[in-house]
Formats: structure tokens, sequence, C-alpha cells
């Protein structure tokens, strides 16, 4: 039986260090604030936003939403991404995406100024991922995934480590954090030729293929770690991850699950992004 790598225990841990970050910025007379944007209702949307929300009131960090309807102009997004880059009091900016397909994402999206970026929206927060600099932040669910690896002590020094799916919100910026972490990384996708071969060899397996049960038995091995970062419904209507759990899960030897894994720890890091962002623009080093 593999050992699970549970997203509340790194949670856990890891809000216990928010804490004494949020207690001491308060003590200097400093609220830690993220604003979410939102456009239109989009159940996801919503999800995502109720998630965040409960876990900022957890951590003792101050919430500003600004909902705008479906049919909000460029102009007007914009002028609030200026109102808010402008705004002292906020510190962390989370706008939920995707836009509205008659919108320009990347203008609206590089209109926010990287230092309150807490969810890699930016160009310049991604230069950052690739080049190791403190410019902006991590997209959340990579940095979950280096969370949980930390916490769980897997040492990613001289491993093959080998990730499927080649996004920029995930894949391409997980594959630079773990180089920084010392792997040795393999970036693949659905179209790679023997998938099943080239996931074998690996030591750290993440999937984040976007299909449901993409990584089966034959894509594992005794040994191996096995990250699943997918979220879909299964024919039964049932969520599930890119991994076939109940088939991988007796053959590797730590795994996590879904839910319950990473995207369990997702919204603690952009809380902690945004208590981060919240040292760094008060020129705190706590």
């Amino acid at each position: 039986m593999a050992r699970q790598l549970l997203g509340r225990e790194v949670t856990a841990s890891y809000n216990e260090q928010l804490a004494e970050k949020v207690n001491r910025l308060k003590e200097n007379g400093i609220v830690p604030t993220l604003e979410i944007i939102r456009v239109g209702e989009n159940p996801g949307d919503l999800s995502y936003e109720r998630g965040a929300v409960k876990r900022c009131d957890a951590a003792g960090v101050q919430v500003k939403s600004v909902v705008l309807p479906a049919d909000v102009t460029q102009e007007r997004l914009l002028s609030v991404i200026d109102e808010a880059n402008e705004d002292p009091s906020v510190h962390g900016v989370l706008m939920l995406r995707p836009l509205p397909k008659n919108l320009d994402a990347s203008l609206i999206e590089n209109r926010l100024r990287p230092e309150k970026d807490v969810d890699c929206m930016t160009d310049l927060s991604m230069c950052g991922v690739f080049t190791g600099k403190k410019v902006g932040f991590a997209p959340c669910t990579p940095q979950a995934v280096m969370e949980i690896l930390d916490h769980y002590g897997i040492d990613c020094t001289g491993k093959r480590a080998v990730v499927i799916g080649r996004s920029l919100v995930f894949g391409k910026p997980a594959s630079m954090m773990l180089l920084q972490k010392n792997a040795t990384v393999t970036i693949c996708h659905t179209k790679t030729r023997d998938l099943s071969s080239v996931a074998r060899e690996a030591d750290i397996l993440i999937a984040a293929a976007g299909r449901a049960k993409t990584v089966t038995a034959d894509f594992v091995r005794s040994g191996q770690v096995v990250i699943d970062v997918g979220i879909n419904m299964d024919e039964n209507g049932k969520l599930c991850g890119d991994v076939d759990y109940d088939s991988v899960e007796p053959v590797v030897e730590a795994i996590t699950p879904v839910p319950g894994g990473v995207g369990s720890v997702t919204t603690s890091v952009l809380v902690g992004h945004t208590v981060e962002a919240a040292e760094r623009q008060c020129g705190m080093s706590i």
C-alpha cells in the first residue's frame, strides 16, 4: 500500500507558519489584503472564490471582492486593475480566469503589477519562475506541489522527474521549479511517443494531462512518488484525477489522492503569496 501524501497535513503545517507571519504584520499595523476580481457568475469561479475567502478568513487575511458583469467593457476592467495597482492597502490580486472571449486577456493580465500578482497572471511573474528571481509569484498549483514534496521530505536532488503536461498554467512552471530543486526533468504530454515507458523511468511522476485517469498501472513502477494534479469527473460523475488511483496506488511508494491532495494545498499557497506580498511591499523580512 502506497503512502498517502495528504493535502490537509501540508496545509496544517503551512497555516501555522502563515499565522506567525500574519500576526507580526498586524503588530506592525499591516493587514494583508487580497483583492479578488471576478467577471460574471461562472460556477467554477464562484466555488474557487468561496474557498479562497474561507481560507483567507481562517488565516486573518482580509479579502476585497470586486464583481463585474459578464459583459464588462475592457476599459472598465482595466480601470479596476489600475485602482488595485495604486491602492497601498491591497497587497495581492487574484483575477479569476478565463475571461470572456471579447476581452484581450493578455493586455488585461499584464496590466497588473507583478508585485501584486499572487497567482502568476503576468508575463513578468512567469519570467521570475523561469529565471529563479523574485519577480511576482509562481502559479499557486505548481507551488502547492513543491510544498507537498518539501513537507514529506521528498528530496528532488538527482532524481528524475517526469511532468505529464506542458501548459503555462502548470507543466512548464512546475518543470522549472523542479529544476531549481536539482531534479532532472522531462516534460511530456499526451502526444509523447510511448508515454507510459517515459513515465516508468521517473522517480517523481507528476500528472497534469487534463484527462481523467490517463496514468494507469502500466505507467508506474515500485518506488515512485506520484503527484496527481488533475481534477476531472469520471463516467459515474465522481471526482477523480489524471491518475487511475485504484490501479496505480498498489504499485507505487507514495501518491496524492483526488480529492484531498494538491487542490487542498493550492488555496493555502494563494494566501501565503498574499502574506509574502505584504511583507515585500512593506519592507518586512519575516
